[in-house]
């Protein structure tokens, strides 16, 4: 790619982000003005506010991870939740509040994100991050456990799997992977036209990189712009956004303008890069659920179907008009089909 090319492309990541004030202006004035007029029945709930015991894990190359201990310290099960591309622990908020009144819960911020350790230049692949869930489970998991991701989440159980085979069966009792892939995410059409997908794709390892260099400007035109974010996660992130809560958009929306565009950049090559879909078979060896969102632009549905298709064993849950937060969109949906997948793992059952 030209020199001149490379600094166009450069120039469109950055001037965009420097824009995003007088946008963002804009669309408050009507559009977000507007949906922010709407009842909003969560407008109370207290997204964020759920803590437990703090813990940490020093993972093998010395990176600490931030992680919360809850529930019944004497409950014969451990749920597991880890999150995806740019959130946290706090995504899991109605997932972790139904759980911990039965179950002891382990929350944890992958590294890099939300109160984990942030270094430049670590190791930032999907196997890595495999690995540090082997250490949360080390650590914090004394007996059986049930392994829940989201998105970036379930990469990392598959990668767990891949590397850890013999966990399954024994010390991991049940999984359930939501809203994830098992590769091919470079391949992505995201409701674009094939060629303007193709010249997008073509374009974005580039542009990703301008990002990672120019981190701080990047974030500070993110800040600046959070309006306009607000505009585009109500529409790529959930299914209806008719029914969606404003106090729910903004409350998914700092959790991503909270990461940092260098750890955006940086995890970005390793979601295109990931396959792991060889790996799945161990899965067969405990129920297993699989969850995602009719409407989901970032993991689609037929990506949870090769899951499925790889895992024959495991049960498919399709989330009619929902997108790729559907734990925080339909959580009772979700809720049911996580109660329903740890009462198997507590029977035996598959």
């Amino acid at each position: 790619m030209t020199v001149r090319r490379t600094a166009g492309i450069a120039g469109i990541v950055v001037g965009a982000a420097s824009a995003g004030v007088a946008v963002a202006a804009l669309a408050k004035r009507y559009a977000v003005g507007r949906i922010r007029l709407r009842p909003d029945l969560e407008a109370s709930e207290p997204f964020g506010e759920l803590h437990g015991t703090t813990a940490r894990v020093v993972t093998s190359d010395n990176l600490t991870l931030a992680a919360e201990v809850d529930g019944p310290p004497d409950a014969p099960l451990t749920v597991v939740l880890c999150h995806g591309y740019c959130l946290t622990s706090d995504s899991w908020h109605y997932q972790w509040r139904l759980l911990r009144e039965k179950y002891r819960v382990v929350v944890w911020d992958q590294r890099c994100h939300g109160l984990s350790e942030r270094v430049l230049d670590v190791d930032q692949s999907i196997d890595r991050l495999g690995e540090d869930l082997a250490q949360v489970i080390d650590d914090l998991v004394p007996g059986p456990c049930v392994l829940v991701g989201h998105s970036m989440g379930g990469m990392t159980i598959m990668a767990l799997a891949d590397r850890r085979p013999e966990l399954f069966g024994d010390k991991i009792k049940g999984v359930a992977l939501i809203s994830t892939s098992a590769g091919k995410l470079a391949e992505l059409s995201l409701g674009m036209p094939a060629l303007v997908a193709k010249l997008v794709h073509k374009a974005t390892p580039t542009a990703v990189a301008v990002m990672k260099k120019k981190a701080a400007l990047v974030d500070r035109g993110r800040q600046a712009g959070n309006d306009i974010s607000f505009l585009l996660l109500r529409h790529l992130g959930f299914g209806d956004s008719s029914r969606v809560s404003p106090t729910l958009v903004d409350f998914a929306e700092s959790m991503i303008r909270a990461t940092p565009a260098d750890v955006i950049a940086g995890f970005y090559p390793a979601l295109m890069s990931h396959d792991k879909l060889k790996a799945l078979d161990v899965l067969n060896k405990v129920p297993t659920s699989i969850i995602v969102g009719d409407r989901d632009w970032l993991t689609p549905p037929e990506h949870s179907r090769a899951i499925a298709a790889a895992v024959p064993t495991a049960t498919l849950t399709m989330v009619t008009d929902s997108s790729h937060l559907v734990q925080l969109e339909c959580p009772g949906i979700v809720n049911d089909a996580l109660i329903d997948l740890i009462e198997r793992a507590e029977r035996g059952d598959r």
